[in-house]
């Protein structure tokens, strides 16, 4: 196996490969051996046919097999030969089978070289969660309007909180008061969460590798032009809206896959291990709250 590897930039990498005679003379037979057991040959029992014969009515077949097996190992061995990190399959390409010869490229994207510092005692401003008087009273009001569209005024007393299927009106307020102060709680969590990820993007130094972003992306638009389908939207509109949303998406399909490695790489540093159906990012940005500075925010 022959291999020469190219910079195409800093996360890129391409990779030109050529295989031996010797090598694929040697897969060949396999793939014969194992085509022989089972093939049916005018006049030869399974496993007794010639090989000449076998070429000449399985040869396309046996060559595809040979191809299919073949240049996956030589890719691997040629990963870790020049110790390469793939993030993901490559797009492999060019594939000629000359004179017995098999030559390949394959274009792949690497894992970012890089280290993440100063990400424990990171200051993250927390929220009260407490639910104002004013801001129960916004609500209790949009419920109001709710109710009374058809009825005149309604007033908010016993009655309307039996409406709602509350006992009293204390009841009602107590219970909107809990249900705004887990929303405030999970809004809370998500805004501490964004904190820490923005710190770390913003302190973190490399190339985010193009293609990685671009499936990213990718997946991001199939899931909101499915979305959109479901909600009706008319097909002759669909391509425009999705064509915006990846122009508006793309720096958040950065910010994202730059986060993950970020994140990846924390975990690494500090040999943070999954127990079974845990998320590795849930997991290492639990590590840097339990590490990190916390204020009340004003």
């Amino acid at each position: 196996m022959k291999v020469e590897v190219k910079k195409v930039d800093a996360t890129k990498r391409e990779m030109k490969f050529e295989i031996s005679k010797d090598r694929i003379k040697q897969k060949l037979e396999e793939v014969y051996q194992e085509i022989g057991k089972t093939a049916k040959i005018k006049g030869f029992r399974p496993g007794k046919a010639p090989r000449h014969l076998l070429e000449s009515e399985h040869g396309k077949i046996a060559n595809e097999k040979m191809m299919e097996r073949v240049i996956p190992e030589v890719y691997q061995e040629g990963i870790v030969t020049e110790k390469l990190n793939p993030i993901d399959l490559p797009d492999i390409f060019d594939v000629k089978f000359q004179d017995g010869i098999i030559s390949f490229t394959a274009t792949l994207d690497i894992r970012p070289e890089f280290t993440v510092k100063d990400y424990k005692g990171i200051k993250v401003k927390k929220k009260k969660m407490e639910v104002r008087d004013e801001e129960l009273t916004k609500t209790l009001d949009f419920f109001k309007q709710a109710q009374g569209k058809d009825k005149g005024e309604v007033k908010i007393d016993d009655e309307f909180a039996k409406g709602l299927g509350y006992p009293n009106l204390e009841e009602l307020k107590a219970s909107f008061r809990r249900q705004m102060e887990l929303e405030k709680e999970r809004q809370n969590r998500f805004d501490i969460e964004n904190q820490v990820v923005e710190f770390l993007v913003k302190n973190t130094k490399f190339d985010v590798p193009k293609t990685t972003v671009e499936r990213h992306l990718n997946r991001l638009a199939a899931d909101t032009r499915q979305r959109m389908e479901k909600q009706g939207v008319k097909k002759e509109d669909l391509d425009k809206k999705v064509e915006e949303f990846i122009k508006k998406m793309k720096p958040n399909a950065e910010r994202d896959v730059k986060a993950y490695f970020i994140l990846e790489k924390i975990a690494q540093q500090e040999n943070i291990k999954l127990e079974q159906g845990e998320n590795l990012l849930q997991k290492v940005i639990g590590f840097l709250l339990k590490e990190a500075q916390w204020e009340e925010a004003k």
